[in-house]
């Protein structure tokens, strides 16, 4: 089933940077996925799709090393590359279609939510075991894949909040966090400064999937145009999701994560989506990236009956 507020249109971009994570191997995410039947079954879902291949992202080999203890790791690559992710998805959000970006570690992220929000009030549903609310005055590694979130609602380096061609790139109030249960203290404190709505592990284990995701939904559909889903599969438990880099224990199940993007989808206002943190060298038989195209199929409206 089409969501009907969207045009039937899908255009993937794959983004394959590891240059803003810890670990090694999420640049081959984007082919994983793609391996995993993502467009033909997109297709089965009656939109027409447009793979348009990969952007260009240097790799940490051709990379200048950054010098121990740095707080901004590859800033200047990463950077660039989310400065080119925006304006792609800008252009496919032009065109009328619905940007479909598969990462890659979280960090592309910046770049897909700034294109989607740009000319638009955006609200951002943020699906993630950590909440990337670092700075360069708070990371405890220098790894930009942390620091997401908290440049696209105003707080970092000006090459990365800026991408949106306004600041915030997206109100903290239209930001909804969901499945967060890996917090470092900095980032804790922030958060509760903040007017992002963060619902944790706690909350889904007392309220139970369906009211959070729900009012996560609600909170970042009042007063925009729609909202940017931005999925970092490391929410799922690790049981089930082994194939990311940072894994946590103690997160949704499979079934928990099919119906948050079954609610997503009936509530007809995804107007982007990307998918982070896949990483085949740590996963079984690419039992992850599998999982990752069924989540996408059900926040783009396929449904069991």
């Amino acid at each position: 089933m089409l969501l009907s507020t969207l045009e039937a249109t899908v255009a993937i971009i794959g983004v394959p940077i590891d240059l803003g994570a810890g670990r090694r191997g999420v640049d081959m995410g984007p082919s994983a996925l793609r391996y995993a039947g993502l467009r033909a079954r997109l297709e089965t879902l009656g939109y027409q799709v447009r793979d348009q291949g990969n952007l260009p992202v240097p790799m940490v080999e051709t990379s200048a090393t950054p010098l121990p203890g740095a707080k901004l790791r590859y800033l200047e690559p990463i950077a660039t590359v989310c400065a080119a992710l925006a304006e792609t998805v800008a252009g496919m959000v032009a065109q009328g279609r619905l940007p479909l970006i598969l990462g890659g570690d979280h960090s592309l992220a910046i770049g897909s939510v700034s294109g989607s929000a740009r000319g638009r009030r955006l609200g951002l549903l943020w699906i993630d075991a950590h909440a990337d609310f670092n700075t360069a005055e708070t990371t405890p590694s220098g790894n930009i894949h942390g620091m997401g979130l908290a440049a696209l609602v105003g707080h970092g380096h000006p090459l990365l909040t800026g991408l949106a061609l306004r600041v915030p790139a997206v109100r903290p109030e239209h930001v909804a966090l969901v499945g967060v249960r890996d917090l470092d203290p900095p980032e804790r404190a922030a958060l509760r400064a903040s007017d992002v709505h963060v619902f944790t592990m706690h909350d889904i284990d007392r309220r139970g999937m369906a009211a959070v995701i729900e009012e996560a939904v609600q909170r970042v559909s009042n007063g925009t145009a729609g909202f940017h889903v931005s999925l970092d599969l490391d929410v799922v438990d690790p049981r089930e999701a082994p194939g990311v880099g940072t894994p946590v224990f103690g997160g949704i199940s499979r079934r928990e994560a099919h119906l948050a993007m079954e609610v997503v989808a009936q509530s007809g206002g995804v107007r982007s989506l990307d998918v982070v943190e896949v990483n085949p060298i740590l996963d079984e038989r690419n039992t992850t990236a599998e999982l990752a195209v069924e989540l996408v199929l059900s926040a783009l409206g396929k449904r069991i009956l």
